[in-house]
């Protein structure tokens, strides 16, 4: 399953500083996994997954193959990008193909670094980027042309849905905002709304803030971001991928944190997204591989290839502690630790698989 995250915000906020760190955490990070830059604005890294290289010693291979994040370094949105300013249509259309947002937020203060509306103000620049997503889907929706008399109830229904989400965004509520239920989403979902994504807000800190951290969290929280927000100083993110792991540990403890911001940012875009990894483990690989929570047996074979979903016979599912206590395999059978599950088993994060199929 691809994971495409769009990384927003104003002119100088720290997108493209917080994205060339992206970029250096690929050439850093040596892992065997596809791993490229596909355009100058698109880089693909690893999601952290300490479980591989233990996975790796206990089936003694030496390929580990985590899973993968795709980000998008999105121009800077400028007011009046919906109508065309600045790069205008260009920077929609790629947010459309992405999964979720990183919405990136400035929260440092330097007169050295110029600010689009000359003053720091978070809370007016979320809302800049908010008013012109809305106004995308505002346009999106108008172009949607009212059923004649003789369409079929289920146009006249996703009619109805359209009219409910314009009435909402005219509002200036988000589409992710708007109560429907899961069907009516299923309806709407094709018009693939800009606003309808989830969003992580990445509030950008000096390094006084980032060593201020209640003060700073309690900031975040006046501007009335109570879930899926993270903060990271760009510039950190940059120097600490120099360092060995030792190194960034004792680096990133000087400022209470137990991890780069960076893999906080892949993290949290799991989580938002309600995803998962199932592990594989053999003498060609460990690798993990990315599934939406609910994910079936099956639907998870068939992630590996096709065929697998179609001739799925069953699945030797093992827990990953179980796995690693038994050291494998042979021992996790013998003692009793591997299931053998069928067609409506629910996959669980951390699961080690074996997929038998048909031929």
């Amino acid at each position: 399953m691809k994971l495409s995250i769009g990384i927003v915000g104003l002119p100088n906020v720290g997108k493209s500083t917080l994205f060339n760190a992206l970029l250096k955490k690929q050439v850093a990070d040596a892992a065997n996994y596809p791993f490229c830059t596909i355009e100058p604005n698109v880089g693909i890294v690893e999601v952290p997954d300490e479980r591989l290289p233990i996975l790796a010693k206990i089936v003694k291979t030496e390929k580990i193959v985590p899973a993968a994040v795709e980000f998008y370094d999105i121009a800077g949105i400028v007011k009046g990008a919906s109508e065309g300013e600045g790069l205008g249509n260009k920077f929609l259309s790629h947010i459309r193909e992405v999964s979720a947002i990183v919405h990136v937020v400035r929260l440092f203060d330097d007169p050295n670094v110029i600010h689009v509306a000359n003053k720091v103000d978070p809370k007016s620049d979320m809302e800049t980027i908010d008013a012109e997503l809305i106004l995308a889907d505002l346009e999106t929706l108008s172009k949607q042309k009212e059923p004649r008399g003789n369409a079929d109830k289920k146009e006249h229904i996703r009619y109805a849905i359209i009219q409910r989400f314009k009435s909402e965004l005219n509002k200036g509520v988000p589409a992710r905002n708007v109560v429907v239920t899961d069907e009516e989403i299923q309806i709407i979902r094709e018009l693939n709304l800009l606003t309808l994504k989830p969003v992580i807000y990445a509030f950008n800190v000096s390094e006084e803030q980032l060593s201020s951290k209640e003060e700073t969290i309690k900031k975040i929280q006046s501007l009335g971001i109570n879930t899926n927000w993270l903060f990271f100083n760009a510039k950190l993110e940059n120097d600490v991928l120099a360092l060995s792991a030792q190194e960034q540990k004792e680096y990133l403890n000087q400022y209470g944190l137990e991890d780069t911001g960076l893999n906080r940012l892949i993290k949290k875009s799991y989580e938002i997204l309600g995803l998962v990894s199932f592990l594989t483990a053999g003498v060609i690989e460990a690798k993990a591989w990315t599934i939406t929570k609910g994910t079936l047996a099956p639907q998870a074979a068939g992630t590996i290839h096709t065929d697998f979903e179609k001739k799925f016979i069953k699945a030797d599912i093992v827990t990953y502690d179980d796995f690693v206590a038994c050291e494998g395999w042979v021992k996790a059978r013998e003692t009793g630790k591997v299931v053998s599950a069928g067609k409506d088993y629910m996959m669980k994060d951390g699961d080690v698989v074996e997929f038998k199929v048909g031929s």
